[in-house]
């Protein structure tokens, strides 16, 4: 026999449990399944977090959202593989664990070494990937963590050496100079994704460049930054700048440096903004650059690759950017040639890592040519082939493809995949799949190998491969063949074109083995919402705002935050997250689990199912087609992605028509015995029990328990994670009706209750008139008597068409009747009528306040149509109101 359901559910005992069960006989993939076999799978690689900490509210959510489409899936007879995994996170992951030892024991990876420095970080990712993964788990998740991969695993690393090498083979890979966002901090190149925008309050300088020749002329500037007029080679004006036409083709005597830079004529200057001249500073700005390519002007950097100041700098030398800044502008000042200054605020680009200020400087980097690889991966969204949901997000996507720059790949970092490019004696470079020994012979030109490239792979450039690198690619594995292209990703707004748009674009240049339809990754990009404080902020470890999901599970347990987080994810719309909300989660759950703890011990114990023929009433059927009606609905809310609309399905079923209704109607059935017990208890046991099934994909713990303790009933083997989705066609629109007229009629009685102020306590006669629609309805409320009167606390019912009401009485006016309840003696008659009659002054007001504005030609002619709508509609709720509200009074007699 099994153990009935504890008095409450304590998540801290029941959800461990069925994690480790779940990883032992749910979660694992059979890529040589039937179901893998007939391309029945449903597939989604996680997006692995970086090793860098701890999971946040915004994972919390996302994993949830995967976890109900794989378990909705697997129920739903899929070969599921949901693939957890790690990533390194180069840039990050080194910027935290260099912070690390220098405040703890004041060492630099310098003074380390490379591989005593890397052997710390690999102590880190073993740390942090363990307490991530196990965050993961205690979710919930249903990952097969026998498949779990971290992006510098061994078979990765040789996949991202093959990605490399065959780009390096079709010639797009290149190394070049180029203008490059620089982390003085962390002492790298850094993308364009990889930066963000601050405003700060700053000061813009306008100082004096001497015209060459031209005693006491000069042409003005105007800079943020006047330390990088060190690198200046030249200035530019309007060509129809009246203010300086006569100087384009003169020479100016660059202050400081004594250098001679030349004035030259672009149409793209703005003649309106400061003095209308522009410096040229092509080795520290990006516009600056392009100008100097297309002017022909030299390459000047003036900085260090610490953010210091080198030998261009002249004097300046060795300064650090703020001292040099401060230095420039007291030596132009001493010199007569600072015009004024003036406070602003600016948005200046800081490393999304270090948060220090990014430097523009030319670099020898290597490059990815990106226009033929976004080229397929342009065209699947524009076909059909992908999609994004919410639809919207499709034009980041294209807008970023449509205007891409070659990829900057490489990173002067230690910790990440290390570039597979070897230099011979000459510098030569060469690509290899394998390690080349020093002092082997280079496979073109036959000289030594000297050394390896010491730069790494950016890190999107081993997570591009996530898709099918994790599935074993290069090799042709049956995991491979089985489960790529995977069906839907989940991800974040910010990484769209970081990443989404890379391992699209990666699809289709790597995996060429397949039909080109099959190359991409994903058919469907799901972009979660953002999830915000209460206030709408951003939560971040600065503002102190942030929301642990750990902490939430020890609180409220995690079908809890599970539910919680679902509920409130409407597509296209950020989550306001209060902790306190998660009380309605844990309050939901503990719902269930009190009606499955009600149903075991008063309706199924000592039962045996099919003992007894069953007599299915009035209320059986209804919540059958109910029920049915909710399957449905939930059904195709998670496959359309509409996970609130799912969820709150689900709620409204089991917590009003489950148990305020059903269990409140059947309760005295159960006493009876015979067909009429059967009919309930079987009802109960096939309600309760699709119920829990709903709910499984979004509180899965719970249901799991839930489950097995009612095994003896409905006899299933197995776990309900792996239990049928099923089907419900159960269909009863005559029960659907009449019991939507006694629910009406048991709410408006409660109603009047409240309004007329009669205790709870006290029973009242209960009159129901019905009008002309109302026929069938009056059968169904007198075969329901006894039911209404239990519910509604009535002393009697009386269904009668043309039937007069009591003297005093409240009444509400429904669809199909005029529903009353005597109030003589139950009330203070006087008091009543003096409170409705201010309801009435108040709501008169109101209507001519309404009347008023619509009276108006200006308003109507001017005001919004939705909005001189809103004033209509609410013309006829007063109007509405002081009618049902002078009935009222007039009921309550003179």
């Amino acid at each position: 026999m099994t153990e009935e359901l504890s008095a409450r559910y304590d998540p801290q005992s029941v959800e461990p449990r069925w994690i480790e069960t779940w990883a032992r006989d749910v979660n694992r993939a059979d890529a040589s399944s039937p179901a893998a076999r007939d391309g029945k799978r449903f597939v989604v690689m996680i997006p692995p977090p970086n090793v860098t900490g701890a999971l946040h509210m915004g994972h919390a959510l996302n994993n949830t959202l995967q976890d109900v489409l794989v378990r909705f899936h697997r129920m739903k007879g899929f070969e599921t593989l949901w693939l957890p995994g790690t990533d390194h996170a180069g840039i990050a992951t080194q910027a935290v664990v260099e912070k690390k030892l220098f405040q703890e024991k004041k060492l630099t990876r310098e003074g380390m070494g490379r591989e005593a420095f890397l052997g710390q970080i690999w102590e880190w990712k073993g740390l942090y990937e363990t307490r991530i993964l196990g965050q993961l788990r205690r979710l919930g998740c249903s990952c097969d963590w026998s498949r779990t991969k971290f992006t510098m695993d061994a078979d990765l690393s040789r996949a991202v050496r093959e990605a490399f090498v065959r780009l390096w083979e079709r010639g797009l890979v290149y190394r070049g100079a180029r203008l490059v966002n620089w982390d003085c901090a962390l002492k790298t190149a850094v993308s364009d994704d990889e930066i963000e925008y601050v405003t700060q309050k700053g000061k813009l300088w306008r100082m004096k460049y001497p015209v060459k020749g031209m005693p006491d002329r000069f042409i003005t500037v105007a800079t943020t930054r006047p330390e990088t007029m060190l690198g200046d080679t030249g200035v530019a004006v309007h060509p129809d700048d009246e203010r300086w036409a006569d100087l384009i083709g003169a020479t100016v005597l660059l202050p400081l440096v004594d250098r001679e830079i030349p004035v030259v004529a672009d149409p793209t200057i703005e003649r309106g903004f400061g003095t209308g001249a522009v410096k040229i500073t092509p080795g520290h700005d990006a516009s600056d650059y392009e100008r100097g390519q297309r002017f022909g002007l030299p390459i000047v950097s003036i900085l260090n690759a610490d953010g210091t100041l080198n030998a261009n700098a002249g004097r300046f030398q060795g300064l650090t950017r703020e001292k040099a800044r401060t230095a420039v502008v007291e030596a132009f000042e001493a010199l007569g040639l600072l015009d004024g200054v003036q406070d602003i605020d600016h948005n200046i680009a800081v490393s999304d890592r270090s948060k220090t200020a990014i430097e523009p400087i030319v670099s020898e980097q290597w490059f990815v040519k990106m226009e033929p690889l976004a080229a397929p991966a342009i065209a699947a969204v524009k076909t059909g082939r992908l999609r994004f949901v919410p639809e919207r997000w499709t034009k980041v996507y294209l807008d970023w493809l449509e205007n891409v720059r070659d990829w900057c790949i490489s990173r002067q970092l230690w910790w990440g995949h290390r570039i597979p490019v070897w230099y011979d004696e000459d510098g030569v470079p060469v690509a290899s799949r394998d390690d080349l020994a020093i002092g082997s012979a280079h496979p073109s030109t036959g000289k030594p190998i000297v050394r390896q490239d010491d730069d790494v792979l950016d890190t999107w450039a081993s997570s591009w491969l996530w898709p099918f690198a994790t599935l074993g690619w290069p090799a042709r594995t049956e995991d491979l063949a089985a489960f790529y292209p995977t069906q839907q990703l989940f991800t974040s707004r910010e990484i769209i074109y970081l990443w989404v748009a890379r391992m699209v674009m990666a699809g289709y240049a790597f995996m060429d083995h397949l039909p080109e339809e099959q190359r991409c990754p994903f058919d469907v990009v799901y972009i979660h919402a953002t999830v915000l404080d209460a206030q709408g902020r951003r939560m971040s470890k600065s503002a102190g705002n942030g929301i642990d999901p750990m902490d939430m599970i020890a609180l409220y347990g995690a079908d809890a935050v599970r539910f919680t987080l679902a509920y409130l994810t409407t597509e296209g719309q950020d989550v306001k997250l209060d902790p306190k909300r998660f009380e309605m989660g844990r309050n939901f759950v503990n719902k269930v689990w009190n009606a499955s703890r009600f149903v075991q011990s008063k309706a199924l114990v000592g039962w045996t199912p099919g003992a007894v023929a069953a007599e299915l009433r009035l209320e059986d059927r209804w919540i059958r087609a109910e029920f049915a009606k909710a399957h449905r609905r939930v059904t195709e809310s998670l496959r359309s992605h509409r996970f609130n609309d799912a969820a709150e399905t689900i709620y409204s079923f089991a917590w009003d028509s489950f148990c305020d209704w059903y269990l409140e109607l059947v309760k005295p059935r159960l006493e009876e015995g015979g067909a009429a017990a059967e009919g309930a208890r079987t009802t109960l046991l096939h309600v309760l029990t699709g119920v829990i099934r709903l709910l499984h994909p979004i509180a899965p713990h719970a249901t799991e328990e839930i489950w097995a303790q009612l095994r003896p009933w409905h006899g299933h083997e197995g776990h309900l994670a792996k239990a049928a989705w099923g089907d419900e066609t159960f269909t009863d629109a005559a029960a659907c009706d009449a019991m939507a007229a006694v629910q009406d009629v048991v709410r408006a009685v409660r109603n009047l209750r409240k309004e007329g102020g009669v205790s709870d306590k006290e029973k009242v006669d209960v009159l129901v008139v019905p009008n002309d629609a109302g026929a069938s309805a009056a059968d169904a409320l007198r075969s329901q008597a006894a039911q209404i009167t239990r519910l509604a606390q009535a002393s009697s019912l009386r269904v009668e068409r043309g039937a007069a009401p009591p003297k005093a009485n409240a009444s509400q006016v429904l669809p199909f009747a005029d529903v009353f309840i005597d109030l003589a003696g139950k009330i203070d008659v006087a008091a009543e009528r003096e409170r409705l009659s201010k309801e009435i002054a108040k709501a008169e007001q109101s209507l001519a306040q309404a009347r008023g504005k619509l009276s108006s030609e200006v308003f109507v002619a001017r005001a919004k149509p939705e909005v001189v709508q809103a004033e209509r509609d609410r013309v006829i709720e007063f109007e509405n109101r002081i009618a049902r509200l002078g009935s009222l009074l007039a009921n309550l007699g003179a």
